[in-house]
């Protein structure tokens, strides 16, 4: 269990890479995005020590200088003294379960009515797919509706569709888009992110077949290590019906 926590640590410091620049404080490392997009955070360098209040709050003023959210993850089990020195900075620590994928996910099949598709990128109605992916999730987690993507979104979208760094799930039913969810890759390990669903289609089951499909789809393109975090515990019984285990906890701290 210690092996998989180090790869998906390893993960957590790889994936922003391609879209970040990354500056070392102490132990700390901040990931800073290169041009529009979600935010990253600022998280423990792999093998860096302890972490401390004075650590936390200097990549805090220095992501305020730059602008960017305050906000920090990481994995527990790497980094025993992050917790207590990011809530001593005042900033409220959740911790959520870490969960991973034991063989093959299990079948969650759909109501009458409902389908699942994961995007491709010579979709023809690859904008209109992606763009419905972004509001159902922004709306499942109580976001702002996002603007439709740009030309340059779609290409880099299409790319990474193409070379398998990312997936998109998206679940239509009669009132049209109503579930979805994402993954992203680095080297042989797989997160699933962004898993949710309209407030007023919950409890059908459309969450369980948006992590089947994304989790299909990985374990197809050979990924050893599938991996989550849940919200909750609640959230967490929805992945371990699809064959998803607790393996440890991540934290994770933003400032409102």
């Amino acid at each position: 269990m210690g092996d998989v926590l180090e790869l998906i640590d390893d993960f957590c410091d790889a994936v922003p890479r391609s879209r970040c620049t990354a500056t070392d404080d102490g132990p700390l490392r901040l990931f800073v995005r290169n041009g529009p997009g979600w935010p990253f955070y600022a998280r423990p360098v792999p093998g860096g020590g302890p972490v401390t209040q004075a650590d936390v709050e200097r990549v805090r003023a220095r992501q305020r200088e730059l602008e960017v959210a305050e906000a920090f993850e990481w994995v527990l089990a790497a980094a025993p003294t992050m917790a207590d020195a990011v809530a001593a900075t005042g900033l409220p620590v959740q911790v959520c379960p870490l969960l991973t994928l034991d063989g093959d996910p299990a079948p969650a099949p759909l109501p009458p009515g409902y389908t699942v598709r994961l995007l491709g990128p010579v979709d023809g109605d690859l904008p209109t797919a992606a763009h419905a992916v972004s509001r159902v999730t922004s709306a499942a987690f109580g976001g702002r509706p996002p603007a439709a993507p740009s030309d340059a979104d779609l290409a880099d979208l299409r790319a990474d569709l193409a070379a398998g760094a990312t997936a998109r799930a998206l679940v239509t039913g009669p009132d049209g888009p109503v579930a979805a969810g994402s993954a992203q890759r680095a080297g042989d390990v797989v997160e699933l992110t962004g898993i949710g669903t309209a407030i007023a289609f919950r409890g059908r089951g459309l969450g369980a077949a948006v992590t089947e499909a994304l989790a299909r789809a990985a374990r197809d393109a050979g990924a050893g290590v599938v991996f989550l975090a849940a919200a909750d515990d609640a959230a967490s019984r929805v992945y371990q019906r699809v064959g998803f285990g607790r393996v440890g906890e991540c934290g994770i701290a933003e400032r409102a």
